[in-house]
């Protein structure tokens, strides 16, 4: 059943990467002069709080007519974009001066709204067949002064478009405010405003299909490019180092104790096992909590999957820049395609550990992951509904995610859990586990599971803390990240030096003659995802601007949600890694 499931589900993943292809090809629209080209705005809020957005019309701008909303995919709506018919009007190849788009009649509330919103640096962001604009609401002039009740607050009221063309086609705007021509918004009194625009359209011979690489240059330029083949060197000289010493070590450490033990064995029946091999009948002895162990194990599997999707996505192109909506579409359907193999991963590897009530397990599987996302999503979903934010999702969305749970996730894990309950697969123990557990010795303080921890996530933390930069500025900023190719590499280092490091772990752990490795391998593989949670308080106070109770709980929130995906993947690949080490080096001697 696994061998079908996997090809169905690779043309899934197809199929979507098909759809979103001919979604993005579906922008490429061919104009005549005159014809209308569609001009949408989005949102506005504070440019240092990206999570902190609202609908383009919550100020109150006027409209010359009837405003009309673009229906929006999934993953649009997921990712707060709320767009509208703008009240500008803007022709194929018609150029305009100084034309008056609408007139209005600010009330001295609505003076003070736009004043406290200049004060806070709000832009705007607006989508001309399908290409994005930005630009700053207003400016604030200080003059030398510190007092904020002594600064001038400006609106801008009059938008210069440039627009690029290629034939019949759309290929770059820019637009510009214009600072000379603006409303004093200082003082609390009613003023007329006519918000106007200007269109001016030039030819250019950049083709069609190369429109949007000027998005993307900015992560390409050089001096960013140095970067981050600096830090890729770097992290990969550290981790060739660190692992290449200890696997030196290891390896001659282990050399040693097979023949140690194969010299024991020749000379004399009677002598007293010592290390690792003295706990032979204790190592392959079943964990505590197997049901919450092969849950992790199962929901680590799905995440890793759906990373290297993700990744294989974004690498083909399917993620380009500003194509809206498109990672959290991708995020969601690939997530809802891949419970299958968290099903199957972790009722198979309950059954290998002998355990019997297989469905509760399966529930726990399902849960593990979800049930803390979930909480975590009804909190700020409410804090954003209470700040009217685009970030609050409607109650169809609501709806339409619950039903690809209920009738696309919930069954596939269930078919998975099936499948892997079927499988009569054997756990493969290389020695026999006696009857009693052997007592574990009294151990040091930094053999304890904590400092074992801290030593097993800061190595691969190292590997990956400089690219984490570019992530969160991409993430909960405005820079642009589409080095996808340099990203993967850095992931296979992560994962590289993981597995690495919590084998040697696993080893010195056994060699101490503690036996209690199972767990442990999982949370010192896990443990990185604590080290890029402690990282995002450091990013938060040192290297961003954020602020603000919404921005707060939505970066702490959903970046704990991350962190906690990343300790359920690295968790997994600790754990397979020093059990594939452990079955080796049990399956290398001879054990009574």
């Amino acid at each position: 059943m696994v061998q079908k499931l996997v090809p169905c589900l690779v043309l899934l993943i197809v199929i979507f990467c098909s759809v979103t292809h001919v979604r993005s090809v579906a922008s490429d629209h061919r104009y005549t002069v005159g014809d209308d080209v569609p001009l949408y705005v989005n949102k506005v809020g504070p440019f240092h709080n990206p999570s902190e957005t609202y609908r383009y019309f919550d100020l109150p701008f006027c409209s010359p007519g009837p405003r009309k909303d673009k229906k929006e995919a999934l993953g649009e709506v997921l990712n707060g974009d709320r767009l509208v018919t703008a009240p500008y009007k803007l022709d194929f190849l018609n150029d305009k001066d100084s034309e008056i788009a609408c007139q209005k009649r600010l009330t001295k509330e609505q003076v003070a709204q736009f004043r406290e919103v200049v004060s806070k640096d709000y832009y705007f962001q607006m989508y001309y067949d399908d290409l994005p604009i930005w630009g700053f609401l207003g400016k604030v002039e200080k003059d030398g002064k510190n007092d904020p009740s002594e600064y001038k607050y400006y609106l801008f009221k009059h938008l210069h478009f440039t627009i690029f063309y290629n034939k019949d086609r759309v290929i770059e705007i820019a637009a510009q405010s214009d600072p000379n021509n603006v409303v004093d918004l200082t003082e609390d009194k009613e003023v007329d405003v006519e918000f106007m625009y200007s269109v001016k359209w030039k030819e250019t011979e950049i083709p069609f299909e190369k429109r949007m690489e000027k998005y993307s240059q900015s992560s390409s330029l050089p001096h960013h490019l140095e970067i981050h083949w600096f830090s890729i060197i770097n992290s990969c000289v550290t981790v060739l180092l660190l692992t290449g010493f200890l696997a030196t070590i290891l390896m001659r450490v282990l050399k040693n104790d097979f023949v140690k033990y194969a010299h024991d064995e020749e000379s004399a029946e009677d002598l007293e096992e010592t290390g690792w091999k003295y706990i032979h009948g204790d190592v392959f002895r079943y964990p505590s909590y197997k049901s919450l162990l092969a849950a992790a194990v199962g929901s680590g599997t799905q995440l890793f999957t759906l990373t290297i999707f993700i990744f294989v996505l974004a690498i083909v192109g399917v993620f380009y820049p500003y194509n809206r909506g498109a990672l959290f579409t991708a995020l969601v359907v690939i997530y809802a395609l891949t419970a299958g193999i968290a099903g199957y991963t972790a009722a198979s590897f309950f059954c290998q550990l002998e355990g019997t009530n297989w469905v509760r397990n399966l529930l726990l599987t399902g849960a593990l992951f979800c049930g803390p996302l979930f909480l975590t999503f009804c909190f700020l979903n409410s804090v954003a509904i209470a700040y009217s934010a685009t970030a609050a999702l409607p109650f169809g969305t609501i709806m339409v995610i619950f039903l690809i749970w209920a009738l696309v996730t919930t069954p596939l894990l269930v078919l998975g859990g099936i499948a892997g309950k079927n499988s009569k697969a054997e756990f493969q123990a290389p020695v026999r586990t006696t009857k009693y557990p052997r007592e574990i010795p009294q151990l040091p303080w930094y053999r304890k599971t904590l400092p074992q921890m801290a030593m097993a996530g800061f190595l691969p933390f190292s590997a990956i803390y400089i690219e984490l930069y570019y992530i969160f500025a991409s993430v909960w900023g405005h820079r642009i990240y589409t080095i996808y190719s340099i990203l993967f590499i850095v992931f296979i280092i992560l994962l590289i030096v993981t597995a690495f490091i919590t084998v040697a772990l696993t080893y010195f752990q056994l060699a101490a003659e503690d036996h209690e490795w199972w767990w442990r391998s999982f949370l010192c593989g896990g443990s990185t995802g604590l080290f890029i949670y402690g990282y995002c308080l450091y990013y938060y106070y040192a290297r961003s601007d954020m602020s603000g109770f919404m921005q707060t709980s939505f970066f702490f929130g959903y970046m704990a949600c991350i962190c906690y995906g990343f300790f359920l993947m690295l968790g997994t690949v600790g754990f397979r890694a020093s059990l594939f080490f452990v079955r080796h080096i049990y399956r290398s001697i001879k054990c009574e």
